[in-house]
């Protein structure tokens, strides 16, 4: 399935296939609580980009607590109206920010402690503006998790993603195991500006609950 936005197609998974893996037995094999419990703290912003249904999105909201935030974005607006009401009916809807991303990129003006990128890398029109703007909007020391399908992407095509996040200035420092999944962990170095990676202009400082 492909959704247009902005003369763009970009190739995305479709409301109903979402059901097929975002449901209870997916924690055999992803648990979330353990996968980014060195990552995700309590009090900070998470990126989920490519959130769907919410599996993660509703899990990291519970470890963040009430000073936290997570942005779930996703290109498709159903997929964020049943997250919402799935984050209401867990009782953590007031920790999740819905955010509808651009056909080309995530769209958004933010500072985040970590980025989520689960199955959606190989969706993206432009790859290495993707992990530009991944960079422009972590903090430094900030990690972004990338998990792509074993089954949809090849070997050769999961390292040319990853060259593109080196590329941006982000650095691999961990390769967590994943039955599903081809995995890389990331983080901005402390000691680089990326201010200006994505837009080629400064953003400007907004409140963390801010559009």
């Amino acid at each position: 399935m492909a959704e247009e936005r902005g003369g763009d197609r970009c190739h995305v998974c479709p409301v109903w296939m979402a059901y097929t893996f975002d449901n209870p037995f997916r924690r055999l094999f992803h648990r979330p609580e353990r996968m980014f419990r060195e990552y995700v703290k309590p009090g900070a912003t998470v990126l989920d980009f490519g959130c769907g249904l919410g599996f993660f999105s509703i899990a990291m909201a519970r470890r963040v607590g009430d000073q936290g935030l997570v942005i779930a974005a996703d290109l498709q607006q159903e997929m964020l109206d049943r997250l919402a009401r799935r984050a209401k009916r867990a009782g953590v809807g007031d920790r999740i920010r819905v955010h509808r991303t651009d056909a080309d990129g995530i769209g958004l003006s933010a500072e985040i402690d970590f980025g989520l990128a689960c199955w959606v890398v190989h969706e993206t029109p432009d790859i290495p503006g993707l992990f530009r703007e991944f960079a422009s909007l972590l903090k430094p020391g900030g990690h972004l998790y990338v998990m792509e399908p074993k089954t949809h992407v090849s070997e050769d095509g999961f390292e040319e993603m990853m060259s593109a996040a080196r590329d941006a200035g982000l650095r691999d420092v961990a390769s967590p195991k994943d039955a599903l999944s081809k995995t890389v962990v990331f983080r901005r170095p402390i000691d680089r500006d990326y201010s200006t990676a994505a837009t080629g202009e400064t953003r400007s400082s907004r409140s963390r609950r801010g559009g």
